[in-house]
């Protein structure tokens, strides 16, 4: 069992150089250096007295994934609260157990907070990752995506198309596609034109977005190579 607990805690040091993006050398010093490598970088990398909450939250998610779920059903069971339930929500959705999820979000839209933005918000992306797509336009129709929501338009987008309302998946597959940016949503809408036999609107879309990589620095090019490489596939297929 120690050992187990040896390896996650290793794992989460490399995790941690990952994502901060710090130093490679720190991956040396773990890896070839068990336990004694990941310790001192854990204090001096990592807990600090701003943070040491959040280091220790981080790996008791590492150990206990449910520790969370728990913690918060017993919360919501002494205080069946708004945000109580909402924050029940969050973690089912955090852990992509989206049934559960929906089913608190659900909740949460009754009385005064029937029509709550970022709950309908929240709930969407919960329907979307369920397939039921017809939910994701409900609850899109209800809130102000365009000012508040810009990163649920793609979902609405797919969504509506879903649905087969074609045109209006048009209008909002167009307000993400801008230059720069957007790629994989940009993807998405070129996808769109070839299912609706529009191959010279997806062809624009996806020379533009291989222009735009082949452009970019060696580092960028690298942040984007999946999405490069599926445009050139389609750009081949249509």
């Amino acid at each position: 069992m120690l050992y187990y607990v040896f390896v996650v805690f290793q794992a989460f040091c490399l995790f941690h150089v990952y994502k901060s993006r710090n130093e490679y050398f720190w991956y040396i010093i773990i890896f070839f250096i068990p336990v004694i490598g990941g310790l001192f970088y854990l204090f001096t990398q990592v807990i600090t007295r701003s943070n040491l909450t959040d280091t220790y939250n981080q790996i008791t998610a590492v150990l206990d994934p449910n520790k969370k779920i728990r913690d918060l059903e017993k919360k919501i069971s002494f205080s069946d609260t708004f945000q109580n339930t909402i924050d029940l929500a969050d973690a089912h959705f955090q852990n992509k157990n989206y049934e559960k999820a929906i089913t608190y979000y659900e909740k949460s839209l009754t009385g005064k907070f029937e029509n709550d933005p970022s709950t309908l918000n929240k709930a969407l992306k919960c329907y979307f990752q369920l397939k039921q797509y017809e939910q994701v336009v409900a609850c899109a129709s209800k809130i102000n995506i365009d000012n508040y929501f810009r990163n649920s338009i793609c979902i609405y987008a797919i969504s509506l198309d879903k649905c087969n309302y074609f045109d209006e998946a048009e209008v909002q597959f167009r307000k993400i596609d801008k230059r720069y940016c957007n790629y994989a949503e940009r993807l998405e809408f070129s996808h769109f034109f070839i299912n609706r036999g529009k191959n010279d609107s997806a062809a624009l879309i996806l020379k533009e977005i291989n222009s735009e990589i082949e452009n970019m620095t060696d580092r960028n090019k690298k942040k984007y190579q999946l999405i490069y490489k599926e445009s050139n596939k389609l750009m081949k297929e249509i």
